[in-house]
């Protein structure tokens, strides 16, 4: 990507040195902009730049440095320099707002919400080819930003996470969609205000030529309230019964998916692509890796790789539209994820669990559902086969 000569006399720190951090160092380099510099916590990353300094000469370089750049996964509150970053906040930056920076005319589609955002991005990009746009997924889900090669007219599809957003300031998307919004990554936002203001972001920069998309009251109001300039779109719930009578797609039919869908059907009204393209390019779409990822079947027992589900909130979609469920559970706990199993509860869900958090998921599941632990996945399955095979022997 090409950085106008105003932003090559900047000076950068550049704080992650993951993929993220690498495409800034590789975007900064072919754009022989001469300042900058570079750490990572980790000892084998830091090494991976000539610009790496040491940590208290990096400290001292953010005085005088024009804008700092984080990478997602950095938490101020748990940095090594977070009395420094916070001094010098107000220069803190995304790669995607070095982006926006640029004044790259091209058309943006910026996704978020808590859960929904890799199918809708892909959905979104499998659409746009097939209606012949050239068109770039980057983000959360793909390549960063800053790496991709673009033509004059490519559109750019952003799936941009909460940690991104939060940020960010100069982010400015032609489209911009809030899918939903339920407690998660608490722990790293601190409360539900911070974590809300970072998805609405999307929104703060955009005028009256751009458009906001969204479907939920709350969101909508609070999108008045503040009185964003951009065209509000609101998202047709009811879309949905006419996509089950028109669409052929065994995956995008799920309930799970509903609302990626509808958001599709909008922006596609929106850039004018006839209802018949958009059915057929559904009809076409093939599902995600590890998002209701129907990856074997034997014998009317179906496998389902859900794994992407990283809140009871997101995998709770899954356990409504199955029944006879065999649950294996685990891994991170998230700060204010709620287990609510009212609409789930008369499905038949049997749980094992398994991972270094068991405490927390025996807390969480007793006197809801039936559980049993058996600490490793290799267990889980045993268990599972030895008790379909009980059942059809009775």
């Amino acid at each position: 990507m090409i950085l106008p000569n105003k932003l090559r006399e900047k000076s950068f720190a550049i704080y992650g040195m993951g993929i993220t951090g690498r495409s800034v160092v590789d975007c900064l380099k072919k754009n022989k902009v001469k300042k900058y510099y570079t750490w990572d916590d980790n000892k084998i990353k830091k090494k991976s730049d000539k610009y790496k300094l040491k940590l208290s000469q990096f400290k001292k370089s953010l005085k005088n440095i024009d804008y700092i750049v984080l990478s997602p996964g950095i938490n101020i509150d748990k940095s090594k320099i977070k009395k420094n970053l916070n001094t010098y906040r107000n220069k803190i930056i995304s790669d995607i707002d070095l982006f926006y920076m640029s004044k790259i005319q091209n058309k943006s589609i910026v996704v978020t919400g808590t859960n929904g955002k890799s199918t809708t991005c892909k959905v979104i990009e499998h659409l746009l080819k097939k209606n012949n746009f050239d068109v770039k997924l980057v983000g959360n889900i793909g390549q960063p930003i800053l790496s991709i090669k673009i033509k004059k007219n490519t559109i750019i599809v952003i799936e941009a996470s909460s940690f991104q957003l939060a940020y960010s300031k100069f982010i400015k998307p032609d489209y911009a969609m809030i899918l939903n919004i339920s407690k998660d990554h608490l722990d790293w936002h601190k409360n539900m205000k911070n974590y809300i203001n970072a998805k609405f972001k999307i929104f703060s920069n955009q005028d009256n030529k751009n458009f906001a998309l969204l479907n939920n009251q709350i969101l909508i109001k609070r999108f008045k309230t503040q009185k964003y300039k951009s065209k509000l779109k609101k998202v047709n719930k009811n879309y949905i019964n006419f996509f089950n009578s028109q669409i052929r797609n065994k995956y995008l039919n799920l309930k799970i998916n509903s609302e990626n869908i509808q958001y599709a059907y909008a922006l596609s009204k929106i850039l004018k692509i006839k209802t018949n393209s958009f059915i057929k390019a559904c009809n076409s779409y093939i599902g995600l890796p590890h998002r209701y990822e129907e990856f074997y079947k034997i014998k009317g027992i179906n496998f389902i790789n859900d794994s992407k589900a990283t809140s009871f909130e997101s995998c709770s979609k899954a356990l409504q539209v199955n029944k006879n469920i065999y649950w294996i559970v685990g891994g991170k706990p998230k700060q204010g994820d709620i287990f609510k199993f009212d609409k789930v509860i008369k499905n038949n869900i049997r749980a094992f669990i398994i991972g270094k958090n068991i405490s927390f998921f025996k807390k969480k599941l007793k006197n809801k559902i039936d559980f049993q632990v058996v600490n490793s996945m290799k267990n889980a399955v045993i268990n599972i086969l030895k008790e379909i095979k009980k059942k059809k022997i009775k």
